[in-house]
């Protein structure tokens, strides 16, 4: 059996005020296509589907538009949860129509799917936080654990009055240990499929990315892989926008990577999807298909107009976060210049040269009856290391006041 795990879509996100809706329409497509090349059986998306609570309606036609693709109208089920950007009701509302298409959305932890049946596939067992499928094309079933995203509060909810004292890994691992000994034998596939923040216990804790709404308050809601039931053969993973396998090369614990370069901490990332090929009772076999659309994201610096220029006229087709470091503030024509030649600068950053705190500097008193420009120009260069304000910006402040 052939699955296909994706995660992080961020469907409506945007960098800064740039838009990335164009991209995420080619990734998408990306998608299916690989999806269709490699022949897989079943899609896995472990969460953050969209980027915020309400998304626009460009990213909900999208959104529903990739997932009927990937479907096939019915022929290979799609499972899609909810992470911690996305609204659970929202995911939820259109289950009962999209179920006819074969895609099966999951809000709530928790949720106990009702059994159906479509030409192609059918759901044979159902609890709570459980599916079992049987696709016509396999003589074994694929059970899947699954536990979309809910804080540490609501997670305890969702699992029992009686877990609130207990300590958020110890009820997870009851909870998927008590499924696992109930459905998951060795006459089936086993997956876990969830969107957590989760950690091989003594490494280090993994950075998430920037402009992710995150997780953790602390370590509370920190999960460890190692509370993963044994007879689980594969865990997809949702949060993390790496790559990154925390389990084994035997059991492997998979965050599959976001769709798109987010943020520019991802900048020269390679974005993937993971196929993973299962039969029961045997270790799994993973590769890792890389996406080729959208634009590249740089964090460059330059200490002169002339280079970046340059090297912005050569990578036009980029997001840019440009640090500029010179021995005085950019001019406004440069700065013009810089945003007429390309035209995806989302921050350009000025960092003087001498931007180092002179130690034998003392305080010195202010004078308070000067004139408001000299004042200005004292501030000014009391914060930008005795840099004296150019005239562009003391015609400015001579406009404010």
């Amino acid at each position: 059996m052939k699955i296909l795990h994706t995660a992080d879509w961020h469907l409506g996100k945007r960098l800064e005020n740039f838009s990335r809706l164009e991209e995420q329409k080619l990734v998408m497509n990306e998608l299916q296509e690989i999806a269709d090349a490699e022949n897989v059986d079943l899609i896995l998306v472990a969460g953050d589907l969209f980027d915020n609570f309400n998304p626009s309606s460009e990213a909900v036609e999208l959104f529903y538009k990739t997932l009927k693709q990937l479907s096939k109208n019915g022929e290979r089920p799609v499972v899609a949860i909810a992470g911690n950007h996305d609204s659970p009701d929202r995911i939820d509302a259109p289950n009962p129509l999209a179920k006819e298409c074969g895609i099966i959305l999951i809000g709530y932890p928790n949720a106990e799917i009702p059994i159906f049946e479509l030409e192609h596939f059918k759901i044979t067992k159902t609890d709570e936080g459980f599916i079992e499928l049987k696709l016509n094309q396999f003589d074994y079933p694929i059970r899947i654990l699954h536990t979309a995203y809910a804080n540490e509060i609501r997670l305890k909810e969702y699992l029992g009055e009686d877990n609130k004292e207990l300590a958020l890994n110890q009820i997870l691992k009851d909870s998927w240990q008590n499924i696992a000994e109930n459905y998951c034998d060795e006459n089936g596939v086993n997956i876990l499929l969830t969107h957590l923040f989760m950690m091989k216990k003594g490494m280090p804790k993994p950075e998430e990315p920037e402009g992710e709404k995150p997780i953790m308050i602390g370590n509370a809601d920190l999960i460890y892989s190692e509370i993963i039931p044994e007879r689980i053969q594969y865990s997809a993973l949702g949060h993390l926008h790496n790559y990154q396998n925390i389990g084994t090369v035997e059991k492997p614990v998979v965050y599959s990577s976001s769709s798109l370069c987010y943020s520019f901490s991802e900048a020269r990332q390679t974005k993937s999807v993971t196929i993973i090929e299962a039969e029961p009772n045997q270790n799994v076999t993973i590769k890792n298909i890389a996406l080729t659309q959208g634009k590249s994201l740089f964090r460059k610096t330059f200490d002169e107009v002339e280079k970046a220029l340059d090297w912005l006229k050569e990578n036009s087709d980029s997001l840019v976060e440009l640090t500029f470091e010179s021995d005085s503030f950019l001019k406004a024509e440069d700065r013009k210049l810089l945003y007429q030649t390309h035209h995806g600068i989302i921050h350009l950053i000025p960092k003087l040269k001498n931007d180092i705190v002179d130690s034998t500097q003392t305080d010195k008193s202010i004078n308070l009856n000067q004139d408001i420009q000299d004042l200005f120009k004292d501030y000014f260069k009391s914060r930008n290391q005795n840099q004296e304000p150019n005239e562009e910006l003391m015609s400015i402040f001579k406009e404010i006041i």
